[in-house]
């Protein structure tokens, strides 16, 4: 699931366009030199995450004298949409691609139709099966799920039921999570029972709030809860709220948000593992424009994965990733 404030000169945005999610400039030019106009599509254009992977496209673009057109489907669920986006980006002839999949198999097609027309792509934040992208830049997913088992078994010393809820279907980053969790509660925490983990809470608060008050209805008892992201884990955090069992378990969530933040410090959350969208977005359009430029750049970059508690949080460096201020790109 804006307008750019970035220093002028070399970056050309329309600012209606960009109101209006799309930011694609009718010029493309900066003092007489042509940019690179990079096509830059989010899973979704809703959430909080894609709004700090856009802060750092921008931050990126303006400081490399390129163009950033950033589209993206509203929800992170329409893979139909973001197949669109990718062929009216090929068909207007952008000169590279940064692309989060919302589907690791769907994509595909599309994808060889850029590689058809000599269109560069990044792939960003989530994995896709095709092997002729530029580089892979994103989270260790598997890690990353791996740290909310840690904090999860340890927070249960070792012994309990818990849920998974999981994402969705055929997102592969997610998928990466959830696997990572129970794979070490398997191996750490055996004695950790996982009751339900074949439920899926969707792209939006409403589907994973629906989601949530079901498992808690059929799972009065348990111990422990974990959500591999930003929808998830806010449904979840509704769901607990409203049956009045907030505090009552253990639950270990995904992303962040201000509303995630402010559970988190009031203890409704007892931990949150957190990748660095606006490194990440930074990142993925560097390495776009490197590679472009003629320069070697690595197929796999990783951007990073922490666990912030409410023990940790107020770290400079974790203040950092829990609010970036987005403000100097976004407003």
């Amino acid at each position: 699931m804006i307008q750019s404030a970035l220093r002028p000169v070399t970056f050309v945005v329309a600012l209606a366009l960009i109101a209006s999610g799309c930011g694609q400039s009718p010029a493309n030019t900066s003092g007489g030199k042509t940019l690179k106009k990079i096509a830059v599509i989010p899973k979704g254009t809703t959430h909080e995450f894609w709004k700090s992977i856009h802060a750092g496209a921008l931050k990126a673009a303006g400081e490399r004298g390129a163009e950033i057109i950033w589209k993206g489907p509203v929800k992170e669920d329409d893979r139909d949409e973001q197949i669109k986006v990718v062929e009216n980006f090929i068909s207007q002839g952008v000169d590279g691609i940064v692309l989060a999949p919302l589907d690791d198999q769907a994509l595909v097609p599309v994808l060889n139709d850029a590689k058809a027309r000599k269109i560069p792509v990044v792939i960003f934040d989530s994995g896709v099966k095709w092997n002729d992208y530029v580089s892979f830049v994103a989270t260790d997913n598997t890690k990353a799920g791996s740290l909310g088992a840690e904090r999860l078994g340890s927070l249960l010393d070792g012994k309990g039921d818990i849920i998974l809820l999981r994402y969705a279907e055929g997102s592969a980053s997610t998928m990466e999570r959830e696997s990572g969790f129970l794979s070490t509660l398997a191996q750490k925490y055996p004695g950790i029972h996982v009751v339900s983990s074949n439920q899926y809470g969707g792209a939006t608060t409403e589907t994973a709030y629906a989601a949530s008050e079901n498992l808690l209805s059929t799972f009065k008892n348990v111990q422990g809860i974990f959500t591999p992201n930003e929808s998830t884990t806010f449904g979840m955090l509704l769901a607990l709220d409203a049956a009045g069992r907030t505090g009552k378990l253990k639950f270990v969530g995904f992303d962040a948000s201000a509303k995630l933040v402010e559970a988190l410090s009031q203890g409704k959350l007892d931990g949150l593992v957190l990748q660095n969208p606006m490194h990440m977005g930074e990142l993925a359009v560097d390495t776009l424009l490197d590679s472009m430029a003629g320069k070697a750049v690595p197929k796999r970059i990783d951007t990073g994965e922490y666990m912030v508690t409410r023990e940790n949080m107020g770290q400079p460096d974790m203040k950092a990733l829990l609010s970036p201020d987005l403000s100097k790109y976004l407003n």
